[in-house]
């Protein structure tokens, strides 16, 4: 079992600078669901993403010196200072205060941004925290001269990512990845996502995820809520069972490029997790009446065309349209003609399977 812990990684005083590191981090769209978790925010079940491109976070993390040992950070979310979000952050750096105990030495500015909307059933948690946890791990390797192998620095990353937030540990790597442990791949961990990249058809490496914004409201029940109600939920056992079975066959359709069995999974995952939502004691409901006609209306096109166009649905009401590139034109004019109608504003997030984080700079 993998042990970050360090008490060793302590700033020298004597040769210390300033400075800022800055990366670009992205959701990602979980493909088999992570919902339910036990312990440090590991996975009751396995799951899959494909990491998107432009719906992502960028954040710029500001370190110096300070003089008294603990906790000290400042949070500005959108050019604003932000204290909604510090209890989030405080607890993150509590919990991996053991991992980096350079961070009660330092003051932090954290400048944060994100180019979707927040707390809406897009991952925001997973592009914020990954981002975070990526200039984390870039200022260890800064300070200490560590991680200097890529593939160390994300497994690194990917796993202070999860403590922040299950699904960010999924965000580090390019295209897809996979995280928690399953028979199938002997690579996999509870503890850090793997990248899948190399293992699927190259049909997928160029999909597009285009987002269908139905509300921008913040949703009433957060994801840490829901992940906790699966703890009562009678359906949870066969569910994690059925994660399982469902990543098995999704794996098989990747390898192939079997468009439909692809996204005849991807809708039974959507679906399933509302289903769990709905079934939790206190029950509750995030989809809103406009998801369902938008839903309706893509099988009615699918039925008509025979282009394999999927649904995928996060934990909110907006719903991911899922489809190859060869289709972009015509999916172009279906959602231009049938569903901005139910879109906010009539617009929508135009996405696709991206290349995963970058460094902005570290000065």
């Amino acid at each position: 079992m993998i042990e970050y812990k360090n008490p060793k990684l302590l700033i020298n005083k004597s040769n210390f600078q300033a400075g800022e590191i800055c990366w670009r981090s992205p959701s990602n769209i979980a493909i088999i669901k992570y919902w339910g978790k036990h312990e440090l925010q590991l996975p009751r079940n396995p799951s899959f993403s494909f990491t998107l491109n432009n719906a992502h976070t960028f954040t710029c993390l500001a370190y110096n010196l300070k003089e008294t040992k603990g906790i000290s950070f400042e949070l500005i979310f959108e050019g604003k200072e932000n204290t909604s979000f510090h209890p989030k952050i405080f607890k993150f750096f509590e919990q991996v205060v053991e991992i980096y105990p350079f961070i009660e030495q330092l003051h932090f500015r954290i400048e944060t941004e994100n180019t979707f909307p927040h707390s809406a059933g897009i991952a925001s948690s997973a592009s914020a925290m990954s981002a975070l946890s990526l200039c984390l791990c870039t200022l260890e390797r800064k300070l200490f001269n560590t991680l200097l192998n890529q593939k160390e620095f994300l497994q690194k990353a990917s796993y202070l990512s999860r403590i922040g937030s299950g699904s960010a540990c999924r965000s580090v790597y390019p295209t897809a990845a996979l995280w928690g442990e399953t028979n199938s791949i002997s690579e996999s961990s509870n503890l850090f996502a793997i990248p899948f990249k190399d293992e699927i058809h190259k049909v997928f490496h160029t999909y597009h995820d285009d987002i269908l914004i139905v509300s921008k409201i913040e949703k009433s029940v957060p994801s840490s809520a829901g992940h906790d109600l699966m703890e009562g939920n009678i359906y949870a056992m066969n569910r994690y069972q059925q994660a399982k079975d469902r990543l098995n066959a999704l794996l098989k359709a990747l390898k192939e490029g079997d468009l439909v069995s692809f996204g005849t999974i991807c809708e039974a995952e959507a679906l399933t997790l509302h289903a769990l939502m709905m079934t939790s004691n206190p029950s509750y409901l995030l989809l809103k009446p406009s998801t369902l006609s938008i839903i309706e209306e893509i099988r009615n096109f699918r039925t008509e065309t025979s282009i394999p166009v999927y649904f995928t649905l996060d934990a909110g009401p907006n719903v991911h349209l899922l489809y190859p590139d060869e289709f972009k034109e015509i999916i172009s004019e279906f959602i231009t003609q049938k569903l901005l109608f139910y879109c906010i504003d009539q617009k929508y997030i135009q996405d696709i399977i991206g290349e995963g984080p970058s460094l902005a700079s570290d000065s």
